[in-house]
């Protein structure tokens, strides 16, 4: 084995914490702080202690590996100065967050990560998570650690630190104040007054393809690089981050890195979640059943090819208020040779993993409001149906799924042999469709008719149907 990588962590000062340092924002975020310069990030694993250490014994460096059709290109990235685990230590994270020091707390704890309902984007107070946190002063929950943090500044006397979401949710930046708002009033009233009108909890649209790491991916870094990194990432050439401007305190630079500091980023997250992640949901669950291990396998098949440009520009492009001077004709372009490149293996399974948290956002919202508008969505539909059958727990061969989702077992019990009766118990979901969704007797006929060209047909066949060139 070669040399383990190992460099001296950085020497600019941690103004950053970011909860839930997983893949993403080691190969997004962390780089744009990276570029911007002048700050470092202590990370926060909130579940288990596998990244701190992985990067402990390596100095917190690890490889940034760029995955381009022409060749690889890995960097050294030196922007993590400690990484804390909560469950280990809840107090050495609500220390950092309270710091002098901290003026940004970030997250990327995905939407299952936010304890709220994605239906209606309130705090699910009966989460077990939320639970504990109103009756215990050291927090397990993402709002739990905001929350109480802030209020040791308030306590302290310090302003507020900016909470900048980084997970795909509508309106994320938002949706999480409304969170923390709920949370905070539930355990101090004159805390969340102060929250509100001290804090600031900007938007953002975040866009980067990050696959899983695989032992095969370690040892070919190894073999390119001349050394051993036990905690590298992967991710494509293209990123984009755009920022909603809105800030209580000093922030990084972060336009000087490429990002996009905008008044609002409405336009860019619907585009981004509908058009990036809504397709990418749909052939994740769809190429997952027809036996495609990624998505560029599922990309190099026509079909799916054909059924994802229309669905694009027949079911999603028409919902859309395009970005000023953005094409989406072109950005949906762009997006099929993204999905295409062959040196991204980003797996199906990987990407279907919460579909319960990740459908209302990405898929449901855009169903929703083309039949407000009269027009009926059958690509979306048959994803939809799709996730049904993938969460049933069974493929099309029978064979067993290894269904990772919050509600898996209660989604499996909802499966029958009859997908009428099927889809009536799935439409009984009110935390994933909203209540137009289960009142419409046309969604609900027309996804009974998906699922049951699922199961008659398989996944590429039904595709088939609405596939164009």
């Amino acid at each position: 084995m070669q040399d383990r990588l190992c460099r001296s962590p950085t020497t600019a000062p941690a103004g950053i914490v970011h909860l839930g340092l997983g893949a993403f924002f080691r190969a997004h975020g962390a780089v744009y702080v990276a570029e911007a310069g002048g700050w470092g990030i202590i990370g926060v694993s909130l579940q288990s202690p596998d990244a701190r250490d992985r990067l402990r014994p390596q100095g917190w460096a690890y490889t940034a590996l760029e995955l381009a059709p022409e060749g690889d290109r890995p960097r050294v990235m030196t922007v993590l100065c400690d990484v804390l685990v909560a469950p280990e230590n809840p107090q050495a994270v609500l220390d950092a967050m309270a710091a002098p020091d901290t003026h940004i707390v970030s997250l990327t704890v995905t939407e299952k990560g936010y304890c709220h309902e994605p239906a209606t984007g309130r705090l699910n107070r009966d989460h077990p998570r939320i639970v504990h946190d109103l009756a215990h002063p050291l927090p397990q929950s993402a709002p739990g650690f905001l929350v109480r943090a802030l209020a040791m500044r308030r306590a302290a006397g310090r302003p507020p630190f900016t909470v900048l979401c980084c997970d795909n949710l509508p309106e994320n930046g938002r949706v999480l104040r409304g969170v923390v708002l709920e949370l905070a009033g539930l355990i101090d009233p004159a805390l969340a007054d102060w929250i509100a009108a001290e804090g600031a909890f900007p938007s953002t649209m975040v866009d980067r393809i990050v696959p899983a790491i695989t032992p095969a991916d370690l040892d070919r870094l190894e073999a390119t690089c001349g050394y051993r990194d036990e905690a590298p990432v992967l991710h494509e050439p293209f990123r984009q981050w755009v920022i909603e401007d809105r800030f209580c305190g000093p922030r990084p630079a972060f336009e000087a890195a490429g990002a996009q500091l905008v008044a609002d980023v409405t336009p860019y997250e619907h585009m981004k979640l509908r058009m990036l992640n809504g397709a990418h949901s749909s052939l994740a669950y769809l190429g997952y059943l027809a036996g495609h291990q990624t998505i560029a396998d599922t990309m190099a098949d026509p079909v799916f090819t054909g059924f994802v440009r229309s669905l694009w520009h027949d079911e999603i492009i028409p919902t859309l208020t395009p970005p000023a001077g953005q094409d989406l004709g072109d950005y949906a372009k762009a997006l099929a040779l993204r999905f295409a490149n062959p040196a991204i293996r980003h797996r199906t399974w990987q990407i279907a993993m919460d579909g319960s948290q990740k459908l209302p956002q990405r898929v449901l919202a855009t169903i929703a409001e083309a039949r407000a508008a009269g027009r009926r969505v059958p690509r979306l539909t048959l994803a939809v149906a799709a996730w049904m059958r993938y969460v049933s727990g069974r493929d099309e061969q029978g064979a067993e799924i290894d269904v990772r989702d919050p509600l898996a077992a209660r989604l499996a019990a909802m499966w029958s042999d009859d997908p009428a009766c099927t889809v009536r118990e799935f439409l009984s979901l009110t935390e994933l469709f909203s209540s137009a969704l289960r009142k419409d007797a046309g969604f609900a006929a027309d996804l009974t008719g998906a699922l049951r060209a699922l199961i008659q047909q398989g996944a590429r066949a039904a595709a088939a149907g609405y596939a164009h060139g």
